[in-house]
């Protein structure tokens, strides 16, 4: 088995193992975590509809398809 070299991600996260986080501390941690890629997601989705020049009128045609 090869082994390879840890991310940047990898190593932030296993810096971040050290660390004895109280399950508050965790929870907020997993929030921000998810804010960060939901933010992501809806910024890739906007820069797609925005380049494909959907629309509303678009978006209720989807709605009403069988």
């Amino acid at each position: 088995m090869l082994s390879q070299p840890l991310s940047n991600v990898q190593e932030e996260i296993l810096k971040l193992y050290s660390t004895n986080l109280s399950p508050k501390e965790l929870e907020e941690l997993k929030t921000v975590l998810g804010k960060y890629y939901a933010h992501k997601a809806t910024r890739e989705a906007n820069k797609i509809w925005d380049d494909r020049k959907y629309s509303n009128q678009t978006m209720d045609e989807w709605l009403n398809e069988e």
